[in-house]
């Protein structure tokens, strides 16, 4: 197990390190808050036990409290203990307010020091089998085969930010040559948005199970379920579509989702914005009428979640953007649904170097009947 040690003080980093040595952890020292940003960019540790005083300011705890926060920003979800002296429990507060999971007071205790230690490895470790199970289980709700329908190719690609987050894609087959498929996103991030996205995933396949009418009936249907089993703040967006492959023609419903990108076989770009609110917002949803758009070999509908093209918005300042995302589609014209979705998604790792929202790319193309290429899994 690796503890990462942060003080500016070399007597306190030597005495830490030898007693943690001395219960078999290893531990590896910082001198400063750049030291620890360093380290914790390129190694993962067990805990984190630092202080909150620094050179530029020996009593405040700012330079500690802005460790922390620029820590959590990073996407460093170690636990970390911090310590302070005597009579500064207010400033231990403030810090455990802003992410730390605990606190001890300097000259520590030896006995409550390593007590500390263990009791957070051992939370860690079992929030992290926790999540391993709750990241299974969502990856199983994901569509994995490809519907065998003639004429059409559809893939999708979900990248949460948390290892498990709100967003989801699906896929069913109906009747007379047709796919529906869903893209939503869900309010929030981590378990509890993974949580809202399970109970909405189980209520659309309910529905589905007793046939499907019409689109906005649907949506109605699933924004009362959705608004009476949460929380006033909680809501989903989400695009509902149905492929005809006997009249290649696209039908769907927007419901508070980021514009859609129709991309023609010709290079014309299209955009299909918003019909309605998010659901979940009110107890009665205004019904939509259902969109329609006719489609030709080679053109192909993409969708996204809001996390795609807000990537790297905090990290660069500048977000990835929907001409980015549709420069993106332009490159990979003549390609699989499935080349397409991972050439989106690869860029937009690239550009968002710290992934702070979930983001899913789906897309859907046209094909004809004899040239149809169907990808194996999502």
């Amino acid at each position: 197990m690796r503890v990462l040690v942060a003080d500016d003080q070399a007597g306190v980093l030597e005495a830490a390190k030898f007693l943690l040595k001395s219960e078999g952890y290893s531990a590896v020292t910082a001198d400063s808050p750049q030291a620890v940003l360093r380290l914790t960019s390129r190694e993962d540790f067990d805990v984190i036990l630092m202080d909150l005083n620094y050179a530029r300011d020996t009593t405040s705890g700012a330079e500690g409290l802005d460790l922390l926060q620029s820590l959590r920003s990073t996407g460093v979800r170690a636990p970390v203990v911090v310590m302070t002296a005597w009579g500064s429990v207010d400033l231990a507060v403030e810090a455990m307010r802003r992410g730390a999971s605990d606190f001890v007071q300097k000259p520590w205790d030896n006995t409550r020091l390593l007590e500390t230690i263990h009791k957070q490895v051992a939370k860690s470790r079992s929030d992290c089998s926790d999540l391993d199970i709750a990241r299974e289980v969502q990856a199983k709700l994901l569509p994995r085969d490809a519907p065998q329908i003639a004429g059409f190719e559809i893939f999708g690609n979900c990248v949460p930010a948390r290892g498990i987050g709100g967003d989801s894609f699906d896929w069913f087959e109906l009747n007379d040559g047709r796919c529906g498929f869903m893209l939503a996103d869900v309010s929030g991030k981590g378990i509890s948005a993974a949580l809202l996205m399970a109970n909405f995933h189980g209520a659309l396949h309910t529905h589905l199970s007793m046939g499907l009418g019409s689109i906005p009936q649907l949506l109605a249907e699933l924004n009362y379920q959705f608004w009476s089993s949460s929380l006033p703040e909680h809501y989903a967006t989400l695009l509902f579509g149905v492929y005809d492959s006997h009249r290649c023609r696209l039908s769907y419903v927007s419901a508070g989702h980021p514009p859609v990108l129709v991309s023609r076989s010709s290079g014309k770009r299209e955009w299909l914005p918003s019909s309605t609110t998010p659901l979940g917002l009110f107890s009665k949803w205004p019904l939509a009428e259902e969109a329609h758009v006719d489609l030709a070999h080679g053109d192909v509908v993409v969708a996204w979640s809001d996390g795609a093209i807000e990537a790297g918005l905090t990290g660069r300042g500048e977000e990835f953007g929907e001409e980015r995302l549709a420069a993106s589609v332009e490159a990979a014209r003549g390609t699989s649904a499935a080349d397409l979705v991972h050439l989106i998604c690869n860029r937009v790792a690239v550009w968002d170097t710290v992934q702070h929202d979930d983001y899913t790319v789906l897309a859907v193309r046209c094909v004809r009947h004899d040239a149809t290429q169907r990808p194996a899994h999502s």
